[in-house]
């Protein structure tokens, strides 16, 4: 198993939020988080088991969602995969769109994986980041599946090895994603604006790297929208659309999180009520590895859960690393519940992988540190997982081999 060098463990509950040089991105009001703490209390040390998980789902809002009139739209065979493109209604908004890969010429019973896409950035594609449909990935999805799957689309490799998988869209992305003429002006004018400075973003974005609107040194310069696919100029808008979708879900009693949580649910429990399925387990990057947590969380139906490059502790991530992640991570209330990484951990003593990405510019190594050491103690009779690989923010190749490999194992018991 990857292990990582042994970096000076983190302090204790005790620990002051606010180390002495102040929080950078809160500046002369580091002051905020020791007086929140003091007042209101976050990130207590929380118990995990069905207490907490109750208490969470109610903090996130999670909806009470079906996948309904399920619709086989077509269906194809390409080399040694069988797919089927479904659709289904969860009572709003357009038809989800998903993919069910199976190997093919297999009949019997397989073992289910839903695989969960990652937020990246990229709102114009979902499941299509990381499932081949019929007609071949798009610039945009092969730039993105190169720059963080190891230019896999790993739901397929899933499907060789002998898994039933269900990549579906959510609430945002692909075919759920909000048309431009839904968007408020200021905001859909960003995908058509002349120069993609003229309206600079504060992007929910999880990475410059996944984001190809955002520069890395790996990135080229960034070229103006007449330059851009539809797809890009989509995304720009779609970043600052996620802003104003979070304040709708707040003010009417849920949140991103659990909008989305709901609708993996309704598709984890389309997949295990599917013939020839047998356990069903669940696998996400990023945020496809919080969706993982949540769904974990939430439904005790799944009987194995990885997750990639997505858990740290709230408390370390203060500092500076707020900023660079979704508002899915950040649901209201669960912070005065728990920390994440206990949250992640409330399916114990169910199995439970975590892939840790030691050169991950989203996380700071003293999170990943103690989230490791938060989930560990929770599991104190087996059943944890935690590697740590040498990669950034990723799911590389041996980082899906690791967790395809512990899949198989745990889903065959």
């Amino acid at each position: 198993m990857p292990e990582p060098s042994d970096p000076s463990p983190p302090s204790g509950p005790s620990e002051p939020l606010v180390p002495s040089s102040g929080l950078r991105h809160l500046g002369e009001f580091s002051g905020l988080a020791g007086l929140a703490v003091r007042q209101r209390g976050v990130f207590p040390d929380a118990v995990p088991g069905p207490a907490l998980r109750r208490a969470a789902r109610e903090a996130v809002g999670v909806l009470d969602l079906v996948a309904e009139d399920v619709r086989v739209e077509r269906a194809w065979e390409a080399g040694d995969i069988s797919g089927e493109e479904l659709s289904w209604s969860v009572g709003y908004g357009p038809r989800t769109r998903a993919y069910l890969l199976r190997p093919r010429g297999v009949t019997g019973v397989l073992p289910g994986v839903v695989a969960l896409h990652c937020h990246a950035g990229m709102k114009w594609a979902g499941k299509d980041k990381i499932a081949d449909g019929p007609e071949p990935p798009s610039p945009e999805v092969l730039r993105l599946r190169r720059d963080i799957y190891g230019g896999r689309a790993y739901a397929g490799e899933l499907a060789r090895r002998g898994f039933a998988v269900l990549a579906h869209d959510v609430l945002g992305w692909g075919s759920r994603r909000f048309p431009l003429d839904a968007m408020p002006e200021p905001i859909a004018a960003l995908a058509r604006a002349e120069s993609p400075r003229e309206h600079p973003p504060e992007r929910p974005r999880e990475n410059p790297r996944e984001n190809p609107r955002e520069h890395s040194r790996e990135d080229p310069p960034e070229q103006p929208p007449e330059h851009l696919s539809e797809a890009d100029r989509y995304d720009r808008a779609a970043a600052q659309h996620e802003h104003l979708l979070e304040k709708y879900c707040t003010l009417l009693g849920t949140s991103l999180a659990g909008v989305v949580a709901g609708e993996d649910l309704a598709a984890a429990a389309y997949l295990r009520h599917r013939p020839n399925v047998g356990p069903v387990g669940c696998v996400g990057l990023s945020g496809g590895g919080l969706r993982a947590a949540l769904l974990g969380a939430f439904d005790p139906g799944v009987r194995a859960v990885a997750i990639a490059a997505m858990v740290s502790s709230y408390r370390d991530m203060l500092d500076c690393h707020v900023t660079r992640h979704t508002w899915m991570l950040y649901p209201p209330g669960l912070s005065r519940l728990c920390d994440y990484p206990t949250l992640v951990a409330a399916r114990a003593p169910d199995p439970l992988l975590v892939l840790y990405a030691e050169r991950d510019e989203l996380s700071p190594a003293a999170g990943r540190r103690r989230a490791h050491e938060t989930i560990a103690r929770h599991y104190p009779d087996g059943g944890y997982e935690g590697a740590f690989h040498d990669a950034p923010h990723a799911f590389d190749l041996p980082m899906q081999e690791h967790a395809f490999a512990w899949l198989a194992d745990r889903l065959s018991r």
